[in-house]
């Protein structure tokens, strides 16, 4: 049998392969990305990116109910905007397998929450299997086919970040052969959830977890590994590698299915221990179900219900000790926070935001981090498509005299995402807030990936590019700019005459991303500082690029100078400055 070292990611992608799947459709967030772009180089699998994680699954279900293996994934908070048809597919069920892959991120290493997904399975009625490693990531995604067409339900499999983006060995295995192949097959009994429809489903559904739950019992994704101590732990996923660090010589129940729980088995195991903990991260879900069971255990008064669990972590937690360091730093690492990247095209807008008092409504993007020093330019920031929302609930409640200040921001994936619907509301309801949309050309924060408006598919091919423009008008917006963000003083102009309107308004800062894969970026040569005529005023500090630095001088304020290796001429530092400071070295 092959081997390979594979991440997480890798290995899921890896399973859908093995597992025969057709049709695999995802929106890109960090932990989960990387899913899709792997499956990418299985040329067998149809993937593609979707304008949003509903989208993302409805498609996965149509494929499904052609007889195909089909195969969604997602972020936690995707899973939020996934709900709403992945609930009602818990009463439909599936005709070939479908399988939800969603990777939560504790210690919110790039998401704005810790949501801890495992609810969302008990919530919705559908099995959810939770792997410890990467070679688990490979077999529990190819298992979790088997189980969607055995129980007739769709299957979860939660990751996180650090199984995602964590390595280890994997074992390749041939993919399936013998599935039926896809056709259309009709049976709107099943598929069709009227109401009359859906009251027979629902008895079915709560049998089946019954079902899954005394099968789980017996499988060997559920196991016991023996001990010789008297002490007892229930864990899955991340966790268990923990527990097994921190706690050699316990017996430790491995739950491959978090939900349902294998409770017949958890009895029997727990009635051997007198002390029994359960060590999981983020929300008691394991725990609260055990102790419901009149079992008495050990969690999270003991274990941290914020954030990543960590070997020292657990070991602090049970003996009051700090876990040794591998490699200890003898002296302390500077601060990196966040930051925009130099020649980006969101720089030169929130700085003149700023400059205009304006109220920003966030969203989700690389332009969050104009809500950090030195832009703090955004004041709020909610979930995917909220910019626009917030914006247009917030002009309808302040003061007449507040009213233009209020702007919300978008980039051009997240307006795809969610920000239409938004937008129409905002229109719809005459509302004149001033919205703009950062249109990069590009998925950025996530690494770049395409979306519908940037013209290329998952796979780099061609295809129809959406207008964002035309889009706009016909949601009915009538006052409409395009600016290139670089060109400060007509991005105010543009700023300034949206504010000053009585109606919904929306200026488009078009300019492609710096890092942009295909090269379509325009690079100038890089600036310069002319010593003689830098007052030391720190005005180009405020902008935040990081290829503008400082030195000090000796009985002197100090000076800005360009680092050439990071700057790539975008000319903003060069308007900001009014000494005339900045310009191009003639050596260029």
């Amino acid at each position: 049998m092959n081997k390979a070292i594979l991440s997480g990611n890798e290995a899921i992608a890896r399973g859908a392969f093995e597992a025969g799947v057709r049709l695999a459709s995802a929106y890109p967030g960090t932990p989960s990305t990387e899913i899709l772009e792997n499956i990418t180089r299985y040329p067998e699998i149809d993937s593609s990116w979707a304008p949003n994680e509903k989208v993302a699954l409805e498609v996965a279900i149509g494929a499904s109910f052609g007889g195909a293996r089909s195969l969604a994934a997602m972020k936690h908070v995707g899973l939020n905007v996934a709900a709403d048809p992945l609930f009602t597919l818990s009463y439909i069920g599936v005709r070939g397998g479908l399988v939800l892959v969603v990777a939560d991120d504790p210690e919110m290493h790039s998401s704005q929450d810790e949501q801890d997904s495992r609810h969302y399975a008990r919530f919705s009625k559908v099995p959810m299997l939770e792997p410890a490693d990467s070679e688990e990531a490979r077999a529990f995604t190819r298992l979790a086919f088997e189980i969607s067409e055995k129980f007739d339900t769709p299957v979860l499999l939660r990751s996180n970040t650090r199984i995602s983006h964590g390595k280890s060995i994997v074992s390749l295995e041939e993919p399936v052969t013998g599935l039926p192949e896809p056709c259309l097959e009709r049976n709107p009994e099943k598929l069709v959830m009227l109401p009359g429809n859906a009251r027979k489903r629902h008895p079915l559904v709560e049998q089946r977890i019954v079902d899954l739950e005394e099968w789980a019992c017996t499988q060997p994704f559920n196991r016991i590994d023996e001990g010789t101590s008297d002490v007892g732990v229930i864990t899955s996923g991340i966790s268990y590698q923990y527990a097994r660090e921190i706690l050699p010589e316990a017996s430790v129940l491995k739950l491959g299915m978090v939900y349902p729980l294998p409770k017949n088995l958890i009895r029997s195991f727990a009635k051997r221990f007198k002390t029994l903990y359960v060590i999981e991260e983020l929300d008691p879900f394991i725990e609260e179900q055990v102790k419901a069971m009149g079992i008495a255990v050990q969690g999270k008064e003991i274990f941290p219900i914020c954030g990543e669990l960590t070997p020292g972590r657990v070991k602090t937690a049970l003996t009051g000790e700090e876990a040794p360091v591998a490699h200890p730093v003898e002296e302390a690492l500077p601060a990196r926070p966040p930051a925009m990247c130099p020649g980006c095209s969101h720089r030169g807008l929130f700085h003149i935001l700023k400059r205009l008092g304006a109220f920003v409504t966030g969203d989700i993007g690389c332009y969050t981090l104009a809500a950090l020093p030195p832009l703090s330019a955004m004041d709020s920031c909610v979930c995917m498509g909220a910019g626009i929302s917030n914006a247009s609930g917030l002009n309808r409640v302040v003061p007449a005299a507040e009213k233009s200040k209020v702007v919300g921001v978008m980039g051009d994936s997240t307006f795809l995402h969610t920000g239409v619907n938004s937008l129409m509301d905002m229109v719809y309801n005459r509302v004149p807030a001033t919205i703009v949309i950062l249109d990069n050309s590009a998925t950025a924060m996530t690494g770049r990936q395409d979306n519908p408006a940037t013209g290329y598919t998952l796979d780099g091919g061609e295809t129809t590019t959406v207008d964002i423009e035309t889009l706009c008008r016909a949601l009915g917006v009538k006052d409409l700019q395009v600016v290139d963000p670089y060109d400060l003083p007509a991005t105010r102009e543009a700023l300034e005459g949206a504010m000053g309107r009585d109606e919904p308004s929306v200026v488009i800062t078009r300019r492609i991303c710096m890092l942009e894969r295909r090269g379509g970026a325009e690079r100038r040569p890089p600036l310069i500082v002319d010593p003689e005529k830098c007052t030391g005023c720190k005005a180009c500090l405020k902008i935040g690029c990081p290829a503008i630095e400082w030195t000090s001088e000796e009985g002197g304020k100090g000076k800005a100078v360009v680092n050439k290796l990071l700057c790539v001429g975008c000319g903003v530092c060069e308007q900001v400055c009014t000494f005339d400071a900045f310009g191009v070295s003639h050596d260029e």
